[in-house]
């Protein structure tokens, strides 16, 4: 009989969340490969033969955060209403953060950079976003450039977000926030004949 296999993918699945845990919740230089192993109860020796070291072990908490976000914010069905679409992306974002509030803070507090300027990636969180933007300005719903509209979109998304795994909001208050703020964010990238429309709806509901 061979040697049984301890560095398994279980140990390897404990270690990525234990530094996920402690990447979100400590300083980077503190999250040691010694301490990380004591976390998972492994050996320092399966971060390497797993990880190649504590750099490969970061990459793989980033890419689980990037990729896991991608794929929820991409399951995001497209419809004939581009406002609606864009509004169902910001609502996927966010439902991810909240269930993966570890790897949310691990994705946007230093390990993942965010560059809305560079190139987008294939499994990049952003391309769905610009793509629904893309089409609403196809259709005439939005005006500007895509790349503006999809940061002011995320810094208003991003900030929302974070308030809210913060505790700073109660969940009746973050509901209506994220609501009107998105709402009012998109409004105000729309073309003139769309804008007064929206504006007359909400009026008419108000009365």
């Amino acid at each position: 009989m061979g040697r049984p296999r301890t560095n398994d993918e279980a140990v390897k699945e404990r270690l990525v969340v234990c530094a996920s845990e402690m990447l979100a919740t400590q300083p980077r230089e503190s999250v040691t490969v010694r301490a990380v192993a004591a976390a998972a109860e492994a050996s320092t020796t399966a971060v390497y033969s797993l990880f190649g070291g504590k750099n490969g072990l970061i990459r793989a908490v980033r890419d689980r955060a990037v990729g896991g976000l991608f794929r929820d914010v991409s399951a995001v069905p497209t419809s004939a209403d581009p406002l609606a679409d864009l509004y169902a992306l910001a609502a996927a974002y966010r439902q991810w953060g909240r269930e993966h509030s570890h790897l949310y803070t691990v994705l946007f507090g230093g390990v993942q950079s965010f560059d809305p300027s560079g190139e987008v990636g294939v499994t990049d969180p952003m391309r769905p976003l610009l793509a629904a933007i893309d089409r609403a300005k196809t259709a005439s719903v939005l005006v500007g450039d895509a790349t503006s509209i999809a940061l002011s979109i995320w810094a208003a998304l991003h900030g929302l977000v974070t308030l809210e795994l913060a505790g700073a909001l109660d969940t009746v208050t973050a509901e209506a926030a994220f609501h009107s703020t998105i709402h009012a964010t998109l409004r105000g990238w729309t073309t003139p004949a769309v804008f007064r429309g929206l504006r007359q709806a909400e009026v008419s509901a108000e009365r």
